[in-house]
């Protein structure tokens, strides 16, 4: 009894935070995002026996996440077969792994230090709340996708590294590799330092070290590249092709994001955003300043957000709102790290050993005003929340968390399964829900899934009306039985085409503004 006394009293912090992560994300029930729904079909296939494939009989890798997927088949096949509740199931496992997040920033809030003195957990433990409650969290972790397993083990590899456990740092860095191959943006400079760590302190690369991290790495892509063709996933050749961009707009969105760090445009508008850009980015650089050199192993980590801000405005993609959470817990541990060293030097607080007495004004200082000060933009955080959300389950869940196009697709499905006949070809360019409860053969306009879309595109300036628009000629080519699209999709492609206008028929409309569109359309291809 003694013991479990003395570890509530020490662990009852840690527990009340895996408690809330998990609650924040179990409370609003899964909202799949339609992007998941193309890694359950994955997972899907394999189990029926169909192999790693999106459609049966096409090798063609158009999930960027492979780990996630295979675990997907493991608790699939757990949870009794293909037709096991993926939504459910991934919900379980990234509430498992957000609340691991947490406790690790718990234990990187202990590594950072200001200067030589003793470190406070203060910051840690403001940045694992914030992740706990966080809209880009929370969102797209009942949003079924691989976010909040990437996120985890980019932490664990940063923290296993800065503890000086070099096998774990080579099996969670490859591993996080494996989950998305946009996680070498850290893990390059990891390995960079790790070898310069050997070559000036020989600090040799143990064998275990090497073999950790070679054999999976390795055997993946070995594997697709012979299964696949390419380890390359499909899927970043087609959005780059298929989508039109301005050249600075991956740059302004991820500015965008850092600036709202708390979601503080909500109520503050574009004030809120400008104050954030000059706040938030300011303090983030501190704080790179302030643990520079007293936490040399954290340096990769400590400049990822930059990075990753660089390496997109480079590559300029369309930036998908997921794209934007990875580089949040740094942001998140740098931010309050450097706004607790600040206060406490506004304060005048000295710090002590911890065996030390502060005295009762320093100790209420340390220990009580700067926590509070800290934990107030956590209160914006929440703010970003809704009890009552406005479609889907009524339940509390992020603001930003709107499924609204997933249910239309849903509802598209119901009514188009029991048409298709055996072998018919659906059409989309938003393939996630209607792959995978009608089952059919999809012909992915984007490109994602089928190799053939990509030599479509891009289209002429004057075909797009938003950042994407189906090719006509694909459709004429590829005449598949149905079409289901979004109207802006298609209103200066398709729908002004007389070839396709005479070969498909309009069997329904369902009313949607979303993107603009004037309704969700589905055609039906006209057999004479």
């Amino acid at each position: 009894m003694w013991r479990i006394k003395q570890f509530l009293k020490k662990a009852w912090f840690p527990i009340l935070i895996v408690l809330l992560a998990v609650s924040a994300r179990l409370i609003p029930g899964p909202r799949a995002i339609d992007d998941a729904y193309i890694t359950f079909r994955y997972a899907q296939n394999i189990l029926d026996g169909n192999g790693f494939v999106y459609n049966p009989g096409e090798r063609v890798l158009g999930t960027t996440t492979p780990l996630y997927t295979l675990l997907m088949v493991l608790s699939g096949w757990l949870a009794g077969g293909s037709g096991a509740p993926f939504p459910w199931l991934s919900l379980v496992i990234n509430a498992a792994a957000d609340a691991l997040t947490c406790l690790l920033l718990l234990r990187l809030g202990r590594h950072l230090r200001a200067k030589e003195t003793v470190a406070t957990p203060v910051a840690g433990a403001c940045a694992a709340l914030a992740w706990a409650v966080a809209p880009f969290s929370v969102t797209f972790a009942i949003g079924g996708l691989e976010t909040s397993l990437y996120v985890f083990l980019l932490t664990a590899t940063v923290t296993a590294y800065v503890e000086k456990r070099s096998t774990a740092t080579a099996l969670c860095a490859v591993l996080a590799l494996l989950t998305r191959p946009d996680a070498l943006i850290l893990v390059g400079p990891l390995l960079l330092d790790r070898f310069w760590q050997a070559f000036r302190h020989q600090d040799r690369i143990k064998p275990l070290e090497a073999i950790v991290f070679l054999l999976p790495a390795v055997g993946w892509l070995v594997f697709s590249s012979l299964y696949f063709g390419s380890p390359i996933p499909h899927s970043v050749t087609a959005k780059t092709a298929a989508y039109h961009l301005s050249a600075e707009e991956g740059l302004i969105r991820l500015l965008q994001h850092y600036a709202t760090l708390f979601h503080q445009d909500d109520y503050l508008g574009s004030v809120g955003i400008g104050v954030g850009l000059v706040l938030f980015v300011s303090l983030y650089i501190a704080g790179i300043v302030f643990a520079w050199k007293n936490t040399p192993r954290l340096r990769a980590w400590l400049v990822y957000p930059a990075l990753y801000l660089a390496v997109y405005a480079v590559a300029n993609p369309l930036i998908f709102r997921w794209y934007l959470t990875p580089p949040l817990p740094a942001l998140f541990l740098l931010v309050f790290f450097a706004a607790e060293h600040l206060l406490k030097e506004l304060f005048k607080v000295k710090e002590q050993p911890e065996n030390r007495d502060t005295g009762r004004s320093t100790f209420f200082r340390t220990r009580v005003l700067v926590p509070i000060i800290l934990a107030l933009p956590l209160l914006s955080l929440v703010n970003a929340w809704t009890l009552h959300p406005d479609h889907g389950p009524n339940r509390p869940a992020p603001e930003m968390a709107y499924i609204k196009l997933e249910l239309i697709y849903q509802q598209v499905a119901e009514w188009l399964a029991p048409q298709l006949q055996p072998g018919e070809v659906l059409a989309a360019g938003d393939v996630g829900v209607l792959g995978y409860y009608t089952r059919a053969r999809i012909l992915d306009t984007v490109g994602l899934n089928s190799r053939q879309s990509v030599k479509y595109y891009p289209l002429p300036d004057e075909a797009y009306v938003i950042n994407y628009a189906i090719s006509s000629d694909l459709i004429i080519d590829e005449q598949p039985d149905w079409l289901v699209t979004l109207e802006v999709y298609g209103r200066n492609t398709l729908l002004k085409d007389d070839r396709f206008l005479e070969q498909y028929e309009l069997v329904m409309t369902i009313p949607t503004d979303m993107y603009g569109s004037q309704g969700m359309l589905i055609f039906q291809k006209l057999n004479y």
